[in-house]
């Protein structure tokens, strides 16, 4: 099904766990250059590392960032998302004081966003292997 190498291990588990995050900022206003992306790129990372997380890709537009992260499962994705908006915020005011004429009352990222799980076997293919495992375990 998976490679053993697409797995991480922690002290109590094997884990593999994946998250596709989108940040949109506040209004979608067109905030961001290419300027922009490098530092919240070293930003995201930072705050992944401080997590167990690593950031895999990240990229988007003026108005938006998407995120590949993989993370350990002790990790709470709102408590992630959390840290990564509210540091990214806060350090792309020092880094880039251009940016804080475009904020709205302080405020970079709108209060939304998306968190979708990904990698692994599609779910019809995981459904099937679990209801094929009454009879394997039992002997039948």
């Amino acid at each position: 099904m998976t490679n053993a190498s697409d797995f991480r291990t922690g002290r109590h588990c094997v884990f593999g766990m994946h998250v596709h995050l989108v940040f949109v900022t506040k209004y979608r206003r067109h905030v961001f250059g290419e300027e922009h992306f490098g530092s919240l790129r070293e930003v995201f990372a930072a705050v992944c590392r401080d997590f167990g997380a690593t950031l895999i890709e990240m990229n988007g537009g003026d108005d938006h960032v998407h995120l590949l992260v993989e993370y350990p499962p002790k990790v709470a994705v709102s408590a992630l998302v959390n840290s990564l908006k509210g540091v990214s915020s806060r350090l792309a005011k020092k880094r880039h004081p251009e940016l804080v004429r475009r904020y709205w009352k302080g405020a970079l990222w709108a209060p939304s966003y998306l968190a979708a799980s990904c990698g692994g076997a599609p779910l019809e293919i995981i459904r099937r292997y679990i209801e094929q495992q009454r009879g394997e375990s039992h002997g039948r």
